[in-house]
């Protein structure tokens, strides 16, 4: 479908319920997909960030559906073609064979594009959340912002002290 479910939007309110519906499905797949790349890297320390982030997923889940709550709405997925979409690169990478620590390198690559979409996902329903004046949606949407900016901030820290250059090494072997 796309990223909206309709042809035709005629509120604020109908975006917001278009846009959240994207992003509980893409927490969804994310939950699906963490495990599987906790499980494919090399790094301890990357594969516990994967698992953190796979528990920190499920309880932004929890989020969303007190936000459907708020506004009146019942919890519900639209296909996110996007998360689909990042997921599927994620797979790639874990089928690549060669060193284990340019593929961790290649890991936190597919991570991060899949925490820049949700930043931009969530922060366009907190706005519109805060125009609507939904107070308690609105910080609720921002509290989970701030995991997803924090969680990027993780992964280019681990990224930059001990993964990329490992893989670098990998390099001159």
């Amino acid at each position: 479908m796309g990223l909206f479910s309709s042809r035709e939007l005629n509120s604020l309110e109908q975006l917001l319920v278009d846009q959240l519906q994207d992003l509980y499905d893409a927490e969804h797949r994310l939950t699906e997909a963490l495990p599987k790349m906790a499980e494919s890297a090399d790094s301890p320390q990357l594969a516990q960030a994967f698992r953190e982030h796979l528990q920190e997923t499920e309880r932004q889940i929890e989020r969303l559906e007190r936000v459907f709550e708020i506004i009146g709405q019942s919890p519900k997925r639209k296909t996110c073609e996007a998360m689909k979409g990042l997921v599927a690169e994620g797979s790639e990478v874990m089928a690549l064979k060669g060193s284990p620590d340019v593929r961790d390198a290649a890991l936190i690559a597919a991570a991060q594009r899949v925490e820049h979409y949700e930043m931009a996902g969530y922060g366009c329903v907190r706005t519109y959340a805060r125009q609507l004046g939904y107070t308690e949606a609105e910080e609720l949407l921002q509290a989970t912002l701030d995991e997803e900016g924090a969680t990027d901030h993780r992964l280019t820290s681990l990224a930059e002290s001990i993964i990329n250059p490992q893989a670098q090494a990998a390099d001159q072997r």
